[in-house]
């Protein structure tokens, strides 16, 4: 009997209702309006400035709520319950045909999205497999190839709901196409574990 192991692979977390819808559309309407910086690839899509701890009380509080959920990512990231700490938040406002191009964090290990509002099935996190790496240059795409986990060349993020989480690798690639639906409110964030320990040789990441 042939086995097949899915070796080394990448995880990515949903974590469904983690706010109630009507929490989630209270924190739309308020951040929204406070989207003024402009993005440099989308004139349809703004963010607001980066938060820290401390800087606002609501979302301070669903960063609690994140805490169980970011720990347990952790865990599957490094093999260990580190103390997490979600370092930065901003919330991006998508307008209808606007989008966000494909990038990744910097200076981060856990990035997550909480999805505050309804997402038009375009506008659906889309992830896309590292630029080159260890893999073969050629492809096989054609009309009687399927797609799946080892050749997929992307992956689409379930449709979300209002108080839907994401979690995944700050270096795991991502976009949004272009949304082809109504406005589109999300809360993304950047976290770091307080060290990491490779024996003996421990990096801190939290004053």
């Amino acid at each position: 009997m042939a086995e097949v192991f899915e070796l080394f692979p990448t995880p990515v977390m949903r974590i469904p209702g983690l706010v109630s819808p009507v929490a989630a559309q209270a924190l739309a309407t308020r951040l929204a309006q406070a989207a003024r910086v402009a993005n440099q690839h989308s004139t349809q899509l703004a963010h607001t400035r980066i938060l820290g701890p401390g800087d606002d009380v609501e979302i301070d509080a669903v960063v609690d709520q994140i805490g169980v959920h970011l720990q347990a990512f952790g865990h599957l990231l490094f093999g260990e319950s580190l103390r997490w700490l979600v370092k930065e938040v901003w919330v991006n406002v998508l307008q209808a045909g606007g989008s966000q191009a494909l990038h990744n964090h910097a200076n981060c290990f856990a990035s997550g999205v909480l999805y505050l509002t309804p997402s038009d099935s375009s506008a659906c996190t889309v992830f896309t497999r590292s630029l080159g790496g260890n893999e073969f240059v050629f492809r096989n795409t054609n009309p009687g190839s399927a797609s799946g986990p080892f050749c997929a060349e992307k992956w689409i993020a379930p449709q979300p709901q209002p108080g839907d989480l994401i979690l995944f690798p700050s270096y795991l690639l991502h976009e949004v196409p272009v949304n082809q639906g109504a406005e589109r409110v999300t809360l993304a964030f950047n976290a770091v574990p307080h060290r990491l320990d490779a024996w003996g040789y421990t990096v801190s990441f939290q004053s």
